[in-house]
């Protein structure tokens, strides 16, 4: 049970605040600067670690972070999941078994991965300023409106490299961040499924068998 918090706690924090977050909203206004931020770290491409941790317990994944594209890796279960916004898709990986499942669709959770804007914050103002992992960082206060629920967490955006290095909390249950960030180009491999691996339908879905294997080139 700890671990599967702990897995959907990592996936909120990663679709949650991905790429950058929303547009800065104070009083139903943009602030220019945080605004022209966001712009910024939209357009990056970047890998990094992401330290997740929940209920006592830490895990950490890979991600990596193109426009349109998203791909986090998870070494301790051989599996990595692709999200490409671009194509409407989600790969699993699974590479022990060397076999992917496709998904028609990407969800609105999946969508955030690769994209810069939240939904539903409402406000956000600065508290602070630390220093996270060498970046110096303007910690902000975030407010957003899920559901029927008003969820407040702190975020630090680090101001040397305009992205969203950690995410906690307010009550520090739960806490997300980025490590290790290398600022660059990604290849375009990394947002594709590899070759030679065989297609399998989803569980529960009709046909589950398998369907063909990329080919090699």
């Amino acid at each position: 049970m700890k671990k599967a918090l702990i897995a959907v706690v990592m996936a909120l924090c990663v679709s949650f605040f991905a790429v950058g977050c929303s547009k800065e909203k104070e009083q139903g206004k943009a602030e220019p600067a945080v605004e022209k931020e966001m712009k910024a770290a939209a357009a990056q491409e970047l890998s990094a670690t992401v330290v997740s941790t929940a209920a006592g317990r830490t895990m950490s994944m890979k991600v990596y972070m193109k426009p349109d594209k998203y791909r986090s890796d998870d070494e301790s279960t051989g599996t990595s999941t692709i999200v490409r916004k671009d194509l409407n898709k989600v790969w699993t990986i699974i590479k022990p078994q060397s076999v992917f499942m496709e998904m028609q669709g990407v969800t609105e959770e999946q969508s955030k991965a690769a994209d810069l804007e939240v939904k539903g914050e409402v406000s956000r103002k600065a508290v602070g300023s630390e220093t996270i992992g060498g970046h110096p960082s303007t910690k902000y206060e975030v407010t957003a409106k899920v559901g029927n629920e008003t969820v407040t967490t702190h975020m630090w955006w680090a101001t040397d490299i305009n992205f969203p290095v950690k995410t906690a909390a307010v009550d520090g249950s739960w806490s997300m961040e980025y490590r290790d960030i290398n600022i660059g180009k990604q290849p375009d491999s990394l947002f594709e499924v590899p070759e030679g691996y065989t297609k399998m339908s989803i569980p529960g879905m009709p046909g589950g068998h398998a369907e063909g294997k990329i080919p090699k080139m």
